[in-house]
Protein backbone atom coordinates (compact mmCIF):
# COMPACT_ATOMS: atom_id res chain seq x y z
CA UNK A 1 0.00 0.00 0.00
CA UNK A 2 1.70 3.51 -0.91
CA UNK A 3 1.82 6.34 1.71
CA UNK A 4 0.74 9.68 -0.13
CA UNK A 5 3.07 12.16 1.83
CA UNK A 6 3.36 16.08 0.99
CA UNK A 7 6.43 16.92 -1.22
CA UNK A 8 9.30 18.38 1.39
CA UNK A 9 9.10 22.45 1.60
CA UNK A 10 11.39 24.66 -0.47
CA UNK A 11 14.86 25.02 1.69
CA UNK A 12 14.68 29.22 2.62
CA UNK A 13 16.89 31.47 0.45
CA UNK A 14 15.34 34.69 2.40
CA UNK A 15 17.80 33.89 5.24
CA UNK A 16 21.17 33.60 3.37
CA UNK A 17 19.78 36.85 1.02
CA UNK A 18 19.02 38.77 4.74
CA UNK A 19 22.44 37.71 5.38
CA UNK A 20 24.70 38.75 3.05
CA UNK A 21 22.73 42.18 2.34
CA UNK A 22 23.18 42.43 6.71
CA UNK A 23 27.20 41.74 5.44
CA UNK A 24 27.39 44.01 2.59
CA UNK A 25 25.35 46.97 4.91
CA UNK A 26 27.58 46.81 7.58
CA UNK A 27 30.73 46.72 5.37
CA UNK A 28 29.41 49.91 3.67
CA UNK A 29 28.70 51.59 6.78
CA UNK A 30 32.28 51.13 8.03
CA UNK A 31 34.18 52.32 4.81
CA UNK A 32 31.88 55.20 5.44
CA UNK A 33 32.39 55.53 8.81
CA UNK A 34 36.38 55.18 8.29
CA UNK A 35 36.06 58.28 5.47
CA UNK A 36 34.05 60.35 8.04
CA UNK A 37 36.56 59.84 10.37
CA UNK A 38 39.94 60.97 8.43
CA UNK A 39 37.88 63.36 6.25
CA UNK A 40 36.95 64.88 9.52
CA UNK A 41 40.71 65.16 10.97
CA UNK A 42 42.02 66.47 7.69
CA UNK A 43 39.15 69.13 6.68
CA UNK A 44 37.07 69.84 9.48
CA UNK A 45 34.18 68.95 10.52
CA UNK A 46 30.69 69.59 8.70
CA UNK A 47 29.16 72.20 9.33
CA UNK A 48 27.98 73.54 5.82
CA UNK A 49 24.62 72.40 4.83
CA UNK A 50 25.95 71.51 1.44
CA UNK A 51 28.55 69.32 3.01
CA UNK A 52 26.70 68.06 5.50
CA UNK A 53 24.04 66.93 3.19
CA UNK A 54 26.91 64.69 0.97
CA UNK A 55 28.12 62.91 4.09
CA UNK A 56 24.03 62.28 5.16
CA UNK A 57 23.21 61.12 1.71
CA UNK A 58 26.52 59.02 1.29
CA UNK A 59 25.08 57.70 4.73
CA UNK A 60 21.98 56.53 3.65
CA UNK A 61 23.28 54.71 0.03
CA UNK A 62 25.61 52.77 2.48
CA UNK A 63 22.84 51.46 4.47
CA UNK A 64 20.58 50.87 1.46
CA UNK A 65 23.87 49.76 -0.19
CA UNK A 66 22.37 47.15 -2.79
CA UNK A 67 18.92 49.10 -3.49
CA UNK A 68 18.33 50.48 -7.33
CA UNK A 69 20.46 54.17 -7.82
CA UNK A 70 16.13 55.24 -8.08
CA UNK A 71 16.09 54.98 -4.64
CA UNK A 72 19.25 56.72 -3.70
CA UNK A 73 18.21 59.56 -6.51
CA UNK A 74 15.08 60.06 -4.45
CA UNK A 75 16.69 61.50 -1.53
CA UNK A 76 18.65 63.94 -3.20
CA UNK A 77 15.36 65.13 -5.13
CA UNK A 78 13.93 65.68 -1.73
CA UNK A 79 16.65 67.08 0.31
CA UNK A 80 18.45 69.88 -2.53
CA UNK A 81 15.18 72.12 -1.52
CA UNK A 82 16.39 71.44 1.66
CA UNK A 83 19.90 72.68 1.46
CA UNK A 84 19.24 75.62 -0.72
CA UNK A 85 17.02 76.83 2.06
CA UNK A 86 19.36 76.04 4.44
CA UNK A 87 22.32 78.14 2.23
CA UNK A 88 20.02 81.04 1.70
CA UNK A 89 19.22 81.14 5.56
CA UNK A 90 22.97 81.43 6.26
CA UNK A 91 23.50 83.72 3.61
CA UNK A 92 20.86 86.31 4.91
CA UNK A 93 21.37 86.07 8.41
CA UNK A 94 24.55 87.60 7.48
CA UNK A 95 22.79 90.53 6.59
CA UNK A 96 20.62 90.56 9.47
CA UNK A 97 21.85 93.73 11.31
CA UNK A 98 22.04 96.38 8.55
CA UNK A 99 24.83 98.35 9.87
CA UNK A 100 22.35 99.15 12.75
CA UNK A 101 23.61 98.58 16.41
CA UNK A 102 23.08 95.40 17.86
CA UNK A 103 21.05 95.19 21.16
CA UNK A 104 22.92 93.65 24.12
CA UNK A 105 22.40 95.65 27.40
CA UNK A 106 18.76 94.90 27.54
CA UNK A 107 19.71 90.63 27.79
CA UNK A 108 22.49 91.64 29.81
CA UNK A 109 20.10 93.75 32.21
CA UNK A 110 17.73 90.49 31.53
CA UNK A 111 20.34 87.52 32.47
CA UNK A 112 21.17 89.74 35.82
CA UNK A 113 17.93 90.17 36.73
CA UNK A 114 16.99 86.68 36.77
CA UNK A 115 20.12 85.29 38.33
CA UNK A 116 21.93 88.13 39.44
CA UNK A 117 21.03 86.85 43.08
CA UNK A 118 23.02 83.80 42.75
CA UNK A 119 25.92 84.97 40.81
CA UNK A 120 26.67 87.83 42.75
CA UNK A 121 25.49 90.28 39.90
CA UNK A 122 27.13 88.94 36.61
CA UNK A 123 25.32 86.88 34.20
CA UNK A 124 25.57 83.59 34.31
CA UNK A 125 28.18 83.03 31.05
CA UNK A 126 31.02 85.49 33.69
CA UNK A 127 30.00 83.60 36.47
CA UNK A 128 30.64 80.36 34.67
CA UNK A 129 33.58 80.83 33.34
CA UNK A 130 34.90 82.19 36.56
CA UNK A 131 34.65 79.06 38.43
CA UNK A 132 35.21 76.55 35.31
CA UNK A 133 37.33 78.63 32.41
CA UNK A 134 40.60 77.92 33.03
CA UNK A 135 44.07 78.25 30.07
CA UNK A 136 44.26 74.68 30.58
CA UNK A 137 41.55 72.50 28.84
CA UNK A 138 39.54 70.06 30.88
CA UNK A 139 37.22 67.50 30.72
CA UNK A 140 34.11 69.41 30.52
CA UNK A 141 36.00 71.32 27.46
CA UNK A 142 36.03 68.45 25.51
CA UNK A 143 32.46 67.76 26.04
CA UNK A 144 31.31 71.26 25.31
CA UNK A 145 33.38 70.63 21.86
CA UNK A 146 30.96 68.07 21.28
CA UNK A 147 28.04 69.17 22.04
CA UNK A 148 28.48 72.61 20.26
CA UNK A 149 29.25 70.34 17.33
CA UNK A 150 26.47 68.14 17.74
CA UNK A 151 24.04 71.15 16.62
CA UNK A 152 25.45 70.82 12.82
CA UNK A 153 24.73 67.09 13.04
CA UNK A 154 21.82 65.68 15.08
CA UNK A 155 18.73 67.67 13.77
CA UNK A 156 20.06 67.12 9.96
CA UNK A 157 20.84 63.01 11.02
CA UNK A 158 17.39 62.31 12.78
CA UNK A 159 15.48 63.70 9.18
CA UNK A 160 18.04 61.52 7.69
CA UNK A 161 16.40 58.53 10.07
CA UNK A 162 13.05 60.00 9.17
CA UNK A 163 13.52 59.62 5.32
CA UNK A 164 14.20 56.20 6.20
CA UNK A 165 11.76 55.48 7.63
CA UNK A 166 9.15 57.09 6.75
CA UNK A 167 8.60 60.12 4.26
CA UNK A 168 5.22 61.17 5.84
CA UNK A 169 6.89 61.85 9.15
CA UNK A 170 9.92 63.55 7.25
CA UNK A 171 7.37 65.67 5.43
CA UNK A 172 5.68 67.02 9.63
CA UNK A 173 9.53 67.38 10.88
CA UNK A 174 10.56 69.50 7.80
CA UNK A 175 7.45 71.72 8.28
CA UNK A 176 7.83 72.30 11.63
CA UNK A 177 11.85 72.83 11.42
CA UNK A 178 11.45 74.88 8.33
CA UNK A 179 8.94 76.94 10.20
CA UNK A 180 11.45 77.18 13.00
CA UNK A 181 13.98 78.51 11.37
CA UNK A 182 11.92 81.28 9.25
CA UNK A 183 10.72 82.67 12.66
CA UNK A 184 14.12 82.67 14.18
CA UNK A 185 15.52 84.67 10.78
CA UNK A 186 12.85 87.12 11.09
CA UNK A 187 13.54 87.62 14.51
CA UNK A 188 17.34 88.20 13.65
CA UNK A 189 16.38 90.67 11.17
CA UNK A 190 13.63 92.62 13.58
CA UNK A 191 15.98 92.67 16.12
CA UNK A 192 19.51 91.88 15.61
CA UNK A 193 21.09 90.42 19.16
CA UNK A 194 24.69 90.04 20.05
CA UNK A 195 26.13 87.35 22.35
CA UNK A 196 28.37 87.50 25.17
CA UNK A 197 31.86 87.72 23.70
CA UNK A 198 30.72 90.62 21.73
CA UNK A 199 29.20 92.78 24.46
CA UNK A 200 32.67 91.61 25.94
CA UNK A 201 34.38 92.84 23.45
CA UNK A 202 32.59 96.15 23.51
CA UNK A 203 33.09 97.09 26.76
CA UNK A 204 29.26 95.91 28.22
CA UNK A 205 31.09 93.00 30.51
CA UNK A 206 33.81 91.96 31.83
CA UNK A 207 36.54 89.54 29.63
CA UNK A 208 34.35 86.75 27.82
CA UNK A 209 36.16 83.82 26.21
CA UNK A 210 34.77 82.31 23.16
CA UNK A 211 35.50 78.93 24.07
CA UNK A 212 33.15 76.46 22.63
CA UNK A 213 35.93 74.93 19.91
CA UNK A 214 38.93 74.61 22.19
CA UNK A 215 38.10 70.88 23.34
CA UNK A 216 39.30 69.05 19.84
CA UNK A 217 43.30 70.88 21.20
CA UNK A 218 43.10 68.24 24.42
CA UNK A 219 43.46 65.26 21.50
CA UNK A 220 45.76 67.20 19.43
CA UNK A 221 43.22 67.69 16.91
CA UNK A 222 43.92 70.99 15.86
CA UNK A 223 42.49 70.79 12.91
CA UNK A 224 39.65 69.08 13.68
CA UNK A 225 37.21 72.41 13.54
CA UNK A 226 39.07 74.00 11.26
CA UNK A 227 35.81 74.29 9.45
CA UNK A 228 33.76 75.06 12.57
CA UNK A 229 36.16 77.90 13.43
CA UNK A 230 36.06 79.29 9.53
CA UNK A 231 32.44 79.17 10.14
CA UNK A 232 32.23 81.22 13.50
CA UNK A 233 34.73 83.92 11.86
CA UNK A 234 32.37 84.48 9.18
CA UNK A 235 29.25 83.81 10.69
CA UNK A 236 26.62 87.62 11.80
CA UNK A 237 28.13 88.18 15.73
CA UNK A 238 24.48 89.78 15.53
CA UNK A 239 22.58 86.42 15.12
CA UNK A 240 21.82 85.32 19.04
CA UNK A 241 18.41 85.97 19.83
CA UNK A 242 16.65 83.48 19.63
CA UNK A 243 19.29 80.67 20.49
CA UNK A 244 18.35 77.91 17.70
CA UNK A 245 21.26 76.16 18.86
CA UNK A 246 19.10 75.30 21.96
CA UNK A 247 15.74 75.86 19.57
CA UNK A 248 17.08 72.65 17.13
CA UNK A 249 17.98 70.62 20.26
CA UNK A 250 14.73 71.05 21.89
CA UNK A 251 12.62 70.76 19.02
CA UNK A 252 14.52 67.21 17.96
CA UNK A 253 13.74 65.96 21.28
CA UNK A 254 10.30 66.66 21.62
CA UNK A 255 9.70 65.77 18.30
CA UNK A 256 10.39 61.60 18.63
CA UNK A 257 9.34 62.27 22.96
CA UNK A 258 5.85 60.66 22.37
CA UNK A 259 7.10 57.88 20.29
CA UNK A 260 9.68 56.96 22.69
CA UNK A 261 9.03 54.97 26.56
CA UNK A 262 8.74 57.05 29.02
CA UNK A 263 12.26 55.74 30.83
CA UNK A 264 14.53 57.89 28.05
CA UNK A 265 12.73 60.88 28.22
CA UNK A 266 15.40 62.62 31.25
CA UNK A 267 18.05 60.84 28.74
CA UNK A 268 16.47 63.01 25.59
CA UNK A 269 15.70 65.97 27.84
CA UNK A 270 19.07 66.29 29.19
CA UNK A 271 20.47 67.22 25.33
CA UNK A 272 18.82 70.94 25.50
CA UNK A 273 19.85 71.46 28.94
CA UNK A 274 23.28 70.50 27.67
CA UNK A 275 23.78 72.28 24.67
CA UNK A 276 22.20 75.20 27.04
CA UNK A 277 24.92 74.60 29.34
CA UNK A 278 27.59 74.47 26.66
CA UNK A 279 26.65 77.81 24.79
CA UNK A 280 25.99 79.81 28.24
CA UNK A 281 29.50 78.79 29.52
CA UNK A 282 31.11 79.42 26.26
CA UNK A 283 30.02 82.79 25.51
CA UNK A 284 27.56 82.53 22.55
CA UNK A 285 24.63 83.18 24.44
CA UNK A 286 22.98 84.64 26.85
CA UNK A 287 19.94 82.69 29.21
CA UNK A 288 17.44 84.99 27.67
CA UNK A 289 18.51 83.59 24.06
CA UNK A 290 17.72 79.82 25.03
CA UNK A 291 14.17 81.09 27.06
CA UNK A 292 13.11 82.54 23.88
CA UNK A 293 14.56 79.79 21.48
CA UNK A 294 12.41 76.96 23.61
CA UNK A 295 9.44 79.52 22.73
CA UNK A 296 9.78 79.21 19.47
CA UNK A 297 9.88 75.56 19.62
CA UNK A 298 6.10 75.67 21.56
CA UNK A 299 4.96 78.04 19.08
CA UNK A 300 6.33 76.10 15.71
CA UNK A 301 4.79 73.32 17.24
CA UNK A 302 1.44 74.52 18.11
CA UNK A 303 1.06 76.85 14.61
CA UNK A 304 2.39 74.14 11.97
CA UNK A 305 0.07 71.84 14.21
CA UNK A 306 -2.95 73.89 13.79
CA UNK A 307 -1.89 74.64 10.24
CA UNK A 308 -1.89 70.95 9.38
CA UNK A 309 -5.84 70.53 10.96
CA UNK A 310 -6.57 73.19 8.85
CA UNK A 311 -5.47 71.51 5.78
CA UNK A 312 -6.94 68.08 6.67
CA UNK A 313 -10.16 69.19 7.26
CA UNK A 314 -10.60 71.59 4.05
CA UNK A 315 -9.06 68.06 2.42
CA UNK A 316 -11.73 66.25 3.64
CA UNK A 317 -14.70 68.81 2.81
CA UNK A 318 -13.44 68.77 -0.43
CA UNK A 319 -13.04 65.12 -1.05
CA UNK A 320 -16.67 65.24 1.01
CA UNK A 321 -18.61 67.07 -2.07
CA UNK A 322 -16.85 65.29 -4.56
CA UNK A 323 -17.98 61.90 -3.51
CA UNK A 324 -21.66 63.49 -2.88
CA UNK A 325 -24.06 62.02 -5.39
CA UNK A 326 -26.86 64.00 -4.71
CA UNK A 327 -27.35 67.02 -6.73
CA UNK A 328 -26.31 70.29 -4.71
CA UNK A 329 -24.40 68.23 -2.04
CA UNK A 330 -22.54 70.38 0.06
CA UNK A 331 -19.98 69.66 2.55
CA UNK A 332 -22.54 69.83 5.49
CA UNK A 333 -24.60 66.73 4.00
CA UNK A 334 -23.60 63.35 5.87
CA UNK A 335 -21.55 61.03 3.37
CA UNK A 336 -21.02 57.20 4.46
CA UNK A 337 -18.38 55.49 5.01
CA UNK A 338 -16.54 59.09 4.80
CA UNK A 339 -13.14 59.61 7.13
CA UNK A 340 -13.56 60.91 10.54
CA UNK A 341 -10.68 63.30 9.52
CA UNK A 342 -9.27 63.13 12.92
CA UNK A 343 -5.98 64.30 12.91
CA UNK A 344 -2.32 64.41 15.29
CA UNK A 345 -0.59 67.79 15.41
Amino acid sequence: MAVVTEPPPPVPTETAGASAGGRRRVIAMSVWGVAFVVTWLVIGLPTDPAYAFLWIWAGTVAWNWGRPWRSHLSFARDWIPVVLLLAFYNLSRGFADNGRTPHAYELIVADRVMFGWATGGEVPTVWLQQHLYRPEVHWWDVLVSWVYFSHFVVTLAAAAVLWLRSRALWGAYMRRWGFLCAAGLVTYFVYPAAPPWWAAQNGLLTEVARISTRGWKEFGMHGAGNLLNAGQIASNPVAAMPSLHTAWALFVVLFFLRSTRRRWWPLLLAYPLAMTFTLVYSGEHYVIDVLVGWAYVGMTFLVVGLAERAWRARRSRRAAITDDPTPGGSADAPVAGAPAGSARG
